[in-house]
């Protein structure tokens, strides 16, 4: 991995152009292995990319350079009250030591159960800075929330997995802590907790997070609520709270650390980042996640999804769980009009990553305009 110092850049890239060097746009580095595989090892970081430009507290925007960490970001908006409201990525251990960077969360383009309440991290992206293949500077966006000037390259780039170009700076939007958060954990018969997500979403009181989950092949339902006025919390989770038991649901109340406890073992947070271990993503429109939860094709697996967007992840030891049962979820998830694709699997299990894209000859002719002599990423197509 080549880290060159920010002054360095751009001579660097313009002089693997003219060599017609393949390269991948990096971080950190610590996810690079997840998604469809790169064919040449050489990666350039932004690692020396980690400023924090400018905080708006006012205007609720905050610009950094993309080599950042989302844990640095975070802990820099808490001193004003502020957050980025999206999940820490699966695998980031305990308090987030291991989420990689700011450029990197947005290349990949994942969201997980705050989506609920607040979108994904493309919608959190309100100004963006690249740097093409070719060493060509461009933006898009800008520094405030209503902004419509020029192409929306914000979100073609957000999961373009580093194929489309170097991300080198990002305006993102910012959100206030909100100071009474509470939770419920459902348990009970699946077809009930059908009734209760949808219950949930019907509320007064928007979700902050409504997650399907499971352990051991058990599935539950956690929900977070959060408000400036705890009345509102508290008189929320009892009509829900009400409604679960009309429907024979077990219905546990979680405070804020509880709550927080919870949403750590759904994206496996006391755990390294461990190559060898099955990690999948899941896709599902949300009125069919619910067949899934419960069969036998899970057993063995951890599964977290978003309840309101059918997005989520689920994740296994290699001794836990066989290739050939991988395969029989992915065709269950077909089954049900979504889709499974491979982040990480064990070594030798022999399997593809994942579907080929509805739309892969648009995305493959975006990628030739971007990136005409196929340096980037190799072995990847922007969403794949």
């Amino acid at each position: 991995m080549i880290t060159p110092e920010p002054g360095e850049l751009q001579d660097l890239v313009r002089q693997w152009h003219q060599q017609a060097q393949p390269w991948t746009p990096a971080g950190a580095g610590t996810r690079l292995h997840w998604g469809a595989a790169l064919e040449q090892p050489q990666t350039l970081s932004t690692a020396k990319l980690n400023r924090l430009v400018h905080h708006s507290r006012g205007d609720f925007t905050v610009t950094v350079e993309a080599g950042l960490s989302l844990i640095e970001l975070q802990a820099a908006l808490a001193e004003a009250k502020q957050w980025l409201a999206v999940d820490w990525p699966w695998g980031s251990g305990a308090g987030g030591a291991q989420s990689g960077t700011i450029g990197g969360l947005i290349a990949r383009g994942m969201a997980g159960g705050f989506r609920q309440r607040y979108l994904g991290i493309r919608d959190q992206v309100i100004g963006l800075e690249v740097m093409r293949a070719d060493g060509t500077q461009a933006r898009a966006g800008g520094q405030v929330v209503k902004n419509v000037a020029g192409y929306d390259l914000m979100r073609l780039f957000c999961g373009s997995w580093g194929s489309l170009g170097l991300i080198t700076q990002v305006t993102l939007r910012t959100f206030p802590q909100q100071p009474h958060r509470a939770g419920l954990l459902f348990t009970g018969e699946l077809k009930a907790l059908e009734s209760m997500r949808q219950a949930c979403l019907r509320a007064d009181l928007m979700p902050q997070r409504l997650d399907w989950s499971t352990t051991e092949g058990v599935p539950c339902l956690l929900l977070g609520l959060v408000s400036i006025s705890q009345s509102a919390v508290d008189a929320q989770l009892q009509e829900l709270r009400s409604y679960a038991q009309t429907l024979g649901l077990e219905a546990n109340g979680l405070n804020a650390d509880e709550l927080q406890e919870q949403e750590a073992q759904g994206r496996h947070a006391g755990a390294e980042l461990d190559k060898e271990r099955w990690l999948m993503r899941i896709g599902l429109t949300p009125a069919q996640a619910h067949a899934l939860m419960g069969k036998a094709c899970l057993h063995g697996i951890r599964l977290n999804m978003a309840a309101g967007s059918g997005q989520g992840l689920g994740w296994a030891a290699p001794e836990d769980l066989p290739a050939h049962r991988v395969s029989s979820l992915s065709e269950r998830c077909r089954s049900l009009g979504g889709e499974l694709t491979l982040l990480q699997q064990p070594s030798r299990s022999g399997l593809t990553s994942g579907p080929e894209h509805a739309n892969h000859s648009l995305v493959a002719a975006i990628k030739r305009e971007f990136d005409p002599l196929q340096q980037l990423a190799r072995g990847r197509l922007p969403g794949l």
